[in-house]
């Protein structure tokens, strides 16, 4: 069970990773909102990965950096790919 800090952290970092690749692919606010949501996700993912592995030592705290950098990157492309194409006139 990740502890309040390792949350924070977590957070932290996710929504670093929506904002940058929103400013790279995003389009509107609902492309943030999107790309936070996956990137939480994946960022939660990664970090059971990586608690269930437990191969990459290298971690701040609770938080495996690496495995949850993954899982969160991935989830955010793959919303990028899935979300609704608008069309513009």
């Amino acid at each position: 069970m990740l502890q309040l800090p390792a949350l924070f952290v977590l957070m932290v970092l996710a929504s670093t990773y929506a904002v940058l690749l929103h400013l790279l692919l995003g389009r509107g606010v609902r492309d943030l909102v999107l790309f936070w949501v996956a990137s939480v996700a994946g960022f939660a993912c990664g970090q059971l990965v990586g608690e269930r592995l437990d191969f990459i030592p290298w971690q701040v705290g609770q938080v495996h950096l690496i495995e949850a950098t993954v899982g969160a990157v991935l989830f955010i492309l793959a919303a990028a790919w899935l979300r609704p194409q608008v069309k513009k006139a």
